[in-house]
């Protein structure tokens, strides 16, 4: 929810500078900063409560006892994850993208040598692969944090800042909270399948990262792009913004499909299936996952895009409808009741994600996004010359 709900600030700090506003971005930025802080705590301690509930939801208790091992430890990241989220979403929608990915190169590179360490070095298993990233979290954080302290130390709280964040970044966090509900639903229900039908399911959908995060990193271009746009008044840059965006990603991930659907084996072997019974699943399910790559780039992107105009509801409401009433439920019944295993669960998450792209690129040529645009751009403009009255 807060990940989701923080983008709003992305999309409020994009229209105030499009709309000749600099010093408003320092001011969402602090209150950002602070949601975050509160969000993060939250987290921890629900974290620490729930982590238990794992190991009875698991197939087999050793399972289970390392997903609760690994989300105790991992959870403790959380505030600093969140303020790493405030803070790059603030510098994205100024056009910066170098210091976000410095930072983020940084922690990576110290949760991989973390990883070496604790895991292969001291045989730490899932305990050592937690600390690795929560460690890698905080040398993300600390990057970023130092290259804005001069910003991030003059944080306040601001009520009028604090509620157009809300208001622009709740939707998307109800979406980002119930969509990992229903994913987290597909994955109990994966779980129960057998080992290699959950090996295989979290070796592919680490794949699919290759081709979901250049597109999520196109849709986050693009959702600045459309929101100065906004801001500045220009309604009629959203589409040529739109088109570009599609074309790169369509045709990235189009290779993406051809190389997964051709070098399916090789590739399943290089994840580690390694196993007769996990091969043969992984293996299908990059082949399955080809099926919806191009729609996963088309989908991702409209939705930024629509965020990026202030058209948040919408893509939420689409969201939490198709994820819930498609993918779950043919994992259950396909999965589990008809016995195709994982790939009954993927066939739901392509029909999601397939129907979820048409509906949202519809609205977003047809421009029925206007209405929700007008009225987030009048927020953002009163918000900002309601405190440059008071000082």
């Amino acid at each position: 929810f807060a990940i989701g709900a923080l983008r709003g600030a992305k999309t409020l700090v994009a229209q105030a500078l499009g709309a000749g506003r600099p010093e408003d971005a320092d001011r969402y930025l602090g209150v950002a900063i602070l949601f975050a802080l509160g969000w993060g705590v939250t987290t921890v301690v629900l974290a620490q409560a729930l982590a238990p509930l794992l190991a009875l939801l698991a197939s087999d208790h050793a399972q289970g006892h390392h997903a609760a091992t690994y989300l105790r430890i991992r959870a403790l990241a959380a505030p600093l994850v969140l303020v790493t989220v405030a803070m790059r979403e603030t510098r994205w929608a100024e056009g910066d993208a170098q210091t976000p990915m410095r930072a983020t190169i940084a922690g990576n590179l110290a949760n991989v040598l973390g990883d070496v360490a604790l895991i292969v070095g001291l045989g730490w298993g899932v305990t050592g692969a937690a600390i690795a990233s929560v460690v890698g979290s905080a040398v993300e954080c600390g990057v970023l944090a130092g290259a804005l302290w001069p910003r991030v130390k003059r944080a306040r709280w601001r009520p009028a800042y604090a509620r157009a964040i809300w208001q622009q970044g709740a939707p998307t966090g109800v979406q980002f909270l119930l969509e990992v509900g229903a994913f987290f639903a597909l994955s109990l229900v994966v779980a129960r399948m057998g080992a290699a039908d959950g090996a295989a399911h979290q070796l592919v959908l680490q794949l699919t990262h290759v081709s979901f995060l250049p597109a999520h990193a196109l849709a986050e271009a693009a959702s600045v792009l459309v929101g100065q746009a906004i801001g500045a008044g220009r309604f009629d840059l959203v589409r040529p913004v739109a088109r570009r965006a599609f074309v790169l990603g369509g045709i990235y991930t189009a290779i993406c499909t051809v190389a997964f659907v051709a070098f399916a084996d090789p590739i399943a072997r290089l994840l580690g299936a390694d196993d007769g019974a996990v091969l043969v699943v992984t293996r299908a399910l990059i082949r399955m996952s080809a099926l919806f790559l191009v729609a996963d780039a088309a989908n991702v992107i409209a939705r930024g895009l629509l965020r990026g105009v202030g058209d948040a509801v919408y893509p939420a409401v689409v969201g939490v409808i198709t994820s819930w009433v498609v993918t779950p439920p043919l994992a259950a019944v396909l999965g589990l009741g008809l016995g195709w295993g994982v790939r009954g669960g993927w066939l739901g998450l392509t029909i999601e994600i397939v129907v979820g792209a048409a509906i949202l690129c519809h609205r977003l040529m047809t421009e029925r996004w206007r209405a929700a645009a007008v009225t987030t751009r009048a927020r953002t403009l009163a918000v900002g010359a309601a405190a440059a009255a008071t000082g």
